[in-house]
């Protein structure tokens, strides 16, 4: 950004960024302009990361071992972070049983539903909606003695603002970027690596900035059988 003249950062509006705050710092020098908004994708990934945190504390406060394959929580791991609408009959059943068993405290089960809590946030249909659940959000990560919970809960705090532009800028995101990231990285990948960095951006562009018009192949019209006699 130093290397840009006043003119190209000025047409910059929107800054879609990690709840990191030198992130945040480093995009102020030069773009205090822009409406900062933390991308949804690393705040469910935050909360993700609080379910499995408090599924490990409690693991090993109940059996004093890390998850096994049979331990009641380490079976349900991956239901846990699955959204609520995805899970079937059957899933919820292997749910509530391994809470049940493994979670005889529900320290497992608040921070579950705090992360139901934090997806409805992104289901909001205006900013006010968005505010209220926030709200909600923060009294229900307050409301109970775990320590990673309320961590989470301190966090979406200081980034309460940029949170809540994500409903003021059309759902800002950095997945796009991300998606074009990846494209990189993957024709780099069959490539075997370029020595020639012309070719490299020419490959790039070939294959991210042109917008290939592919026409149907005619068909071939096939020859009748000769009929023998």
């Amino acid at each position: 950004l130093s290397r840009r003249d006043r003119r190209w950062l000025e047409r910059i509006g929107v800054v879609a960024l990690d709840p990191h705050r030198g992130y945040a710092n480093a995009v102020g020098v030069h773009l205090g302009h822009a409406t900062l908004v933390v991308d949804h994708f690393h705040i469910i990934q935050l909360v993700n990361r609080v379910i499995d945190d408090v599924r490990r504390r409690v693991q090993q406060e109940q059996a004093g071992h890390r998850g096994r394959k049979r331990d009641p929580l380490y079976r349900v791991r991956k239901l846990l972070l699955k959204a609520c609408g995805d899970l079937d009959a059957r899933g919820w059943q292997r749910l509530a049983d391994g809470l049940r068993v493994g979670d005889p405290d529900g320290q497992v089960a608040a921070a579950w539903q705090l992360k139901d809590i934090t997806r409805d946030l992104y289901r909001a249909d205006d900013i006010d909606h968005a505010r209220q659940t926030l709200t909600l959000l923060n009294a229900w990560a307050d409301s109970g003695d775990i320590p990673e919970t309320r961590r989470f809960a301190a966090t979406v705090r200081r980034w309460e603002a940029e949170i809540l532009a994500y409903f003021t800028t059309g759902g800002a995101s950095n997945g796009p970027t991300e998606a074009v990231n990846l494209t990189i990285k993957q024709i780099k990948r069959t490539g075997r690596g370029f020595t020639n960095f012309d070719n490299y951006r020419l490959r790039l562009l070939l294959r991210c900035g042109v917008t290939w018009q592919h026409q149907p192949a005619a068909r071939l019209r096939k020859r009748s059988p000769r009929l023998v006699a």
